[in-house]
């Protein structure tokens, strides 16, 4: 399922990543990408305030940033995006904690997540090949069924 993400709104939610930061943008991204391809999904994101020079729309691997000019809001970028998708808006899930984007999403159909809870997502981690191992979970094989198959194994 695809995620529209209230970019500002999520960044105070993420640990290592300030609003104060010059590229807090850049690696709210990064993370995004990540979960993007690790959910093998599409991430919208939307940031306001955006100087005349870096206002519009930037694809990244799996992730479609927008980056909404200086006298509009990213939340009336994302309900117009919400509105655009129309019918198809129930196949999306919202990501913010605006109280406004989270009715409006709603009244859409679409599914919610705040942005606290979305963060905890993104920090999560696929376990790597062999972590079961090294958390000391090996499985366990009995002599009689090692001897077993390499009786299998070794007819001809």
């Amino acid at each position: 399922m695809p995620y529209l993400v209230d970019g500002h709104n999520l960044i105070p939610n993420i640990p290592g990543i300030t609003l104060k930061d010059l590229d807090d943008e850049r690696e709210l991204i990064g993370l995004l990408e990540s979960f993007a391809s690790r959910e093998r999904t599409r991430v919208e994101v939307f940031f306001d305030q955006a100087p005349p020079s870096r206002a519009g729309s930037r694809s990244f691997a799996g992730v479609n940033a927008h980056f909404i000019r200086e006298g509009t809001t990213a939340d009336r970028a994302i309900i117009s995006r919400l509105s655009r998708l129309g019918k198809e808006a129930k196949n999306w899930t919202v990501v913010t904690s605006d109280r406004e984007i989270l009715a409006e999403a709603r009244s859409m159909h679409s599914k919610t997540l705040s942005s606290s809870d979305f963060a905890g997502m993104l920090s999560r981690k696929e376990p790597s090949l062999g972590e079961d191992e090294s958390r000391g979970e090996k499985p366990e094989i009995s002599g009689e069924e090692v001897d077993y198959w390499l009786d299998q194994f070794n007819q001809d």
